[in-house]
This record gives C-alpha cells, structure tokens and sequence, in this order.
C-alpha cells in the first residue's frame, strides 16, 4: 500500500527544476490505495482503476464496474458529470489531463524511481530493436557490467529471465518500472531498454531517465496507431528529446554523459541529430565520416565478417548473425558501448559472443537441400532487408537459386503495408506464399485479397508466382514443395512469436516449431500436421 499525497510529493521532488510533467492538482484525502490497475478484471475491494484512453478503446465505460468490483480510487480524465457517473462517497475520484502520463509517474513514484539508479540505454527504431538491445547486452556484459535487459524477446533480471506477455515489446509503466526496480534491488547497474513507438507515445517509458538513446531506423510501421509518417516519427523522438533535455542524474552508478546514436544511412539521421544531445555518435555502414564505420564487409552464409573503425582502430569482426542489416546492427550497439567508454577490443569481444539471436533470420536444418530461414520481418523494409540477405546468401554459396517466401499481414495493423509487403515480394522473391498472421477480428480472406492485388500489381500470377493459403502451416509445408535444392525458403512475420490471434483468442504458435514440423513432413512423404490454428484444412492437398 502507498499514500497517494507520498507518491505525489516523490514525483514532485523527482521532477524539480526540470522540463518534466509536474504532478496535476490533487486536493483529494490522503488515502493508503494499492497499485494501480487498468482492466476490470484485475479490480479488488480497494482497487485502484486507471481509466486510459486508447486508440479504439476507453477505459472510462468502465469506472461503475470497477466501483460495483470495489475500486476506491479512480484516476480518469473525464469528468463524473461527462460520464453521467454518481461517485460513492468512499470512492476517491482524481481527474487529470492524461491518465497514461500521470499513471507513469506514479508507477515510477511507487517503485522509488528506480531509472535513476541505472545508466539506462533505450534502443527504438522500426526494425532491428531486438538484435541491438542483444548486442549491447553482449557488450556490456562482455566489459563485466551488471547488466539487465527488457526487451521483445524477454526480460533479463541478474541470473532469471522472465518471458514477456503476448504481442509485447514495451510492457504498460508499472511494469516497466517494477522490473527496473528488480534490477536495482538485484544489484545490477546497467539497463537496456527496447523503447517502442507504442511505448513511447502511451507513455509506458515516460518517467524513465534515459541515458544513451539508440536508433536503428525509422520506416513504415504502425501508421494505424500513429496515422502519418511524421506522427510516428515523431513518437520515435521523444526517446532522443528524453535524452537531450535531461540533465545529468545525481544518483547514476557512474558518471554517464548523455548521449544519442545516430544512424547516418538512414534517413533519419538529419531530424534526431537536430535534436542536440550533449554527445553525438554516429554510425554508417561505409561513410567514414561517422564516428563508427565498416570496411572489408563480407556476409556468408555462416555470418558476417569486416573490419570495425573506432576511435582510431581498425578491428577484425566475425559474427554468426547473418545480413548487412545486422551488421549494421552491431553497429548501433557498439556505438553505444564507445558511449560507456567501453575499450574497443572488449567491443569486438562482446560482438562476436553473441549467436544466433532466436527468430531473427534462423537457419532451419532437418536434412533438406535447400535453405530454410524463419525471420521476423513484418514490416515492408524489414522483409526487403531479409529477402536481400537471403539473395546474398545464395550468391556466396554459388547458388543461382530462387528465394521463395511465406508471409502474412497483421489485422488491426495498418493496411497499407499489406500491400507494400505483397509488392517488395513480388519484386525481390522468385514466389510469393500469402498466409495468415494474427487476423484478430479482421477477414483473413479480405486481408488475403489485398496482398493478392499488391502481387498482382506487380505483375504476379496467381498459381503461378504466389499463392494464398490461408493455414500458415500448410502454407509453410507447400512452400517447401516448391523449392529445389538450390532454393531458399524465408518464413517471415512471426520470427519468436508464440501465439497468433483470431478474432479474440490467441492459438500456441511458434514459427521455429512449425517450421521443423513442415520440414519433417515434407520429407517422411506425409501431410502437414494440424497444428491447433482454426484455418487448418484437413482436406487441402499439396499440387505444384
């Protein structure tokens, strides 16, 4: 239990003589109220019930139930009188300009403010968030930093990881700062942080005290929620602007000085270094210009290898992460270890101790001639990189085969690039497998349809150059009969997911383990196995 006046006045004195939210007038009682809750099912006799406003959703309906539940407090920003709503007399009602900002410094409040006793590295950026939070981990752990880490994949707290909820990159603020707190009272000193666009425009990381901001690109993602370019552009800012306007934090283990990392290949670059942050490192792939570059770039299949500048070194890399967007990748993580004035060769160390990072291009080997990855890449750029880096791969094995790709398209996402990613398809792959990729309430057939007229605009032929298949297992299983021994198979979209929604209800799913699955039975001769989703179609029969 808390004082909600004890956690208004550590938010106050937390904020003090900074840009910062300064807490919204209370003139309430001073209760003792639990932490704080969103969802109606969660609400206890002395519950306290946030109403937060989404995009498509509105927690405010909802406030009678969570006070017939017995919610004492409730923070809102609406009115009783808007809501038509009578407030008990025990019930304290808190109205405030935005309840996701006040909740994130009051989850910050609650757990001691825990950011300010870690340097905290935040990593955004449309794709490849994951593979640097992995590598700066790698880094800084390579340099016996005390590191812990929340990202898509899991969180990392000392010695225990802890698996993340469904469909989650940026968990909601008091998640966000309980972990941070774990990693306080663990004795860690170092935090990555994977920072969404999402996260950063609900303000799930508001009240976190960044220290070093990290991006790796901005392309087209999540128009939907954003609804412009330049809106999600903008979200994306907010985590270098964090950066920039915050002064040095007196509680830091360490000194840090605050600073962002910039990549000069992307056309980013010119509106985040604007944003003046006391220390700017750049890296590119090529331009010698930037603060961190590569040269003698070789990709393989068994990785990638080049030589890394920094600070005046020229040093040999060898990692297993397969692409030039990795590469670049390693990159943006080693700019921020040169931030934390980490060595160079300890650097290079912690770059190649990182392996295979698990759903982000995954070699998949069950005796087949030809190459099957499973990857990620749900975004338009972010399946034009792996299909360019599976080309790559078959040039350096000498292979003049065809790249043949299965892939879907998120429902409640945006749209448009359902058919920006059929078209990169069409134009970059050899064949084209439309599938499903959580639909959620969508038409599957209607999301289907879109994609097929991207490819057909492009000039694919349906049964010919792509094909829909609605079960992403049969569909996975039938682009496997499509391949040759020189070919190669690049499952895309879903990568280290574990579920895929339809309409409400999220079905097990793992691509890796479809994927193997397929695999086993494409080569005993046998039928894809039914592997729990609704669209499975016990009748539909492989012809090629």
């Amino acid at each position: 239990m808390r004082s909600i006046k004890q956690l208004i006045a550590d938010w106050q004195t937390a904020v003090h003589h900074t840009p910062h939210l300064q807490p919204p007038s209370y003139t309430g009682p001073d209760v003792a109220i639990q932490m704080f809750t969103e969802k109606t099912s969660e609400v206890q006799p002395g519950s306290s019930f946030v109403a937060r406003v989404r995009t498509g959703s509105d927690g405010h309906p909802w406030i009678g139930k969570a006070i017939a539940l017995g919610a004492t407090f409730i923070l809102a920003q609406k009115s009783p009188a808007e809501l038509g709503l009578t407030v008990p007399e025990n019930v304290v009602y808190w109205q405030v300009p935005d309840t996701a900002e006040t909740l994130a410094w009051l989850a910050a409040a609650w757990y001691s403010f825990p950011s300010q006793q870690l340097i905290t590295i935040g990593v955004t950026g449309t794709n490849g968030k994951t593979s640097t939070a992995d590598l700066t981990y790698g880094i800084l752990r390579a340099a016996g930093l005390r590191t812990g880490m929340v990202s898509t994949l899991k969180a990392i707290i000392g010695d225990r990881e802890e698996a993340l909820e469904l469909h989650v990159s940026t968990p909601e603020a008091p998640v966000v700062q309980r972990y941070l707190r774990q990693m306080v009272d663990a004795g860690l000193t170092h935090c990555i942080l994977e920072t969404t666009s999402h996260g950063l425009a609900q303000h799930r990381v508001t009240a976190v005290a960044f220290d070093i901001a990290i991006i790796t690109n901005i392309t087209h993602e999540h128009l939907d929620y954003h609804g412009s370019f330049e809106a999600y552009a903008q979200a994306k800012e907010r985590l270098f602007r964090s950066v920039a306007g915050n002064d040095a934090t007196p509680h830091k283990p360490a000194p840090v000085t605050k600073t962002t990392i910039l990549n000069l290949d992307d056309s980013s670059y010119q509106r985040l270094a604007a944003i003046k942050a006391p220390r700017q490192i750049s890296y590119s792939l090529h331009n010698p210009a930037a603060d961190l570059h590569v040269t003698d770039l070789v990709t393989d299949p068994g990785g990638s290898s080049f030589t890394l500048h920094l600070d005046g070194q020229a040093l040999p890399v060898r990692s297993p992460l397969l692409g030039i967007f990795n590469v670049l990748n390693m990159l943006a993580a080693a700019g921020a270890g040169h931030a934390l004035g980490i060595a160079p060769e300890t650097i290079q160390k912690g770059l190649q101790a990182v392996g295979q990072i698990h759903g982000r291009m995954h070699q998949i080997q069950r005796g087949q001639q030809f190459i099957v990855h499973v990857d990620f890449a749900h975004t338009p750029d972010g399946l034009e990189k792996a299909i360019q880096a599976a080309r790559g791969i078959l040039g350096q094995m000498g292979r003049d085969g065809r790249i043949i790709t299965v892939f879907g398209s998120a429902g409640k996402r945006d749209p448009e690039k359902r058919r920006l990613m059929a078209e990169i398809s069409t134009q970059l792959a050899d064949q084209t497998v439309l599938t499903a990729e959580d639909p959620r309430t969508e038409s599957l057939d209607d999301i289907l349809t879109a994609m097929a007229a991207g490819c057909e605009a492009e000039g694919g032929i349906e049964g010919q150059t792509f094909w829909r298949i609605p079960d992403r297992g049969q569909a996975i299983h039938f682009a496997l009969h499509l391949a040759r021994p020189e070919d190669f198979v690049l499952v895309a979209g879903k990568g280290h997911e574990q579920s895929m929604c339809f309409i409400t209800t999220e079905y097990p799913w793992d691509d890796i383990h479809a994927t193997e699955a397929a695999l086993d039975a494409f080569l005993a001769g046998k039928p894809m196995p039914d592997l729990g989703l609704p669209t499975f179609d016990p009748n539909f029969k492989v012809t090629v």
